[in-house]
């Protein structure tokens, strides 16, 4: 992973107009993907920044219906111990804000009440390692993490393609930070999550980061060493990485490189 490549990165006034892009360009790569190989295999992250993606997304999905019957859809991590009819389970974020929307190829969801997260996380990577994954929709944590590779465990050679993680506590207090969660307390400390491994190797990474209090993460995505100190570093050494920010995710990282 020793090559490294700039960052494609558009920055937009509006959090609406920034997941519109987003959605569009995602939307695109999905059809070119179909158009050349006859399907796509897609992974989605789930959580309150990708919601104007998803708006976005599931216009152009139905407008499109017959490029999606030709999509496999996963997404990226989930809790361990919540029922995918709980509120905050990534499952049910997912099919609010996309699923019900569209007629997908197939879907795959991680079993967060599965009896074994070990089990679990094993059953999802024989269905990731089937085949290429060709896109990525994904966010950056607070704490630079993707999915849900926080840095004490984040492994840019992990020998798995899913496992099972202990949340840090900076990540479990993003989730009460966005609102999924009423304290702290609340927040489940285990989650199965696709690695690291899994975004270096996808055909294209579409990340999507809104908001304040991600710009320090940002800023440290473009700027700090790539290792897994801050998991984010993992898009410069993509080469069909594309970055999506608004004014004020894109803020320091700005300040910091003389960008306006």
């Amino acid at each position: 992973m020793s090559r490294k490549f700039t960052i494609p990165t558009e920055i937009y006034d509006q959090r609406e107009a920034m997941g519109a892009a987003a959605a569009h360009q995602f939307q695109r790569r999905v059809q070119e993907v179909v158009e050349a190989k006859g399907r796509c295999r897609v992974i989605f992250g789930c959580a309150p920044s990708q919601d104007d993606f998803f708006r976005a997304l599931v216009r152009e999905a139905q407008a499109t219906p017959g490029v999606w019957r030709r999509v496999e859809i996963f997404h990226m991590d989930e809790y361990i111990g919540l029922p995918g009819s709980h509120p905050q389970s990534f499952r049910t974020y997912l099919r609010i804000h996309f699923l019900n929307h569209v007629e997908p190829a197939a879907l795959h969801l991680i079993k967060g009440e599965a009896s074994s997260g070990e089990m679990e996380a094993e059953r999802y990577a024989t269905l990731i390692g089937h085949a290429p994954i060709d896109v990525i929709a994904m966010g950056i944590g607070e704490n630079g993490h993707v999915a849900f590779n926080d840095p004490p465990v984040a492994n840019f050679t992990d020998p798995y393609l899913v496992k099972v993680v202990a949340m840090d506590d900076s990540c479990r207090q993003q989730q009460v930070n966005d609102g999924c969660f009423s304290s702290l307390s609340m927040v489940p400390r285990f989650a199965v999550t696709i690695t690291l491994p899994v975004f270096a190797q996808a055909g294209s990474l579409f990340c999507i980061v809104p908001g304040l209090r991600k710009a320090r993460a940002v800023q440290r995505a473009f700027l700090d060493p790539v290792s897994p100190a801050c998991p984010a570093t993992i898009l410069r050494v993509h080469p069909r990485a594309r970055l999506f920010l608004d004014r004020d995710s894109a803020s320091l990282y700005q300040s910091a490189s003389g960008h306006s």
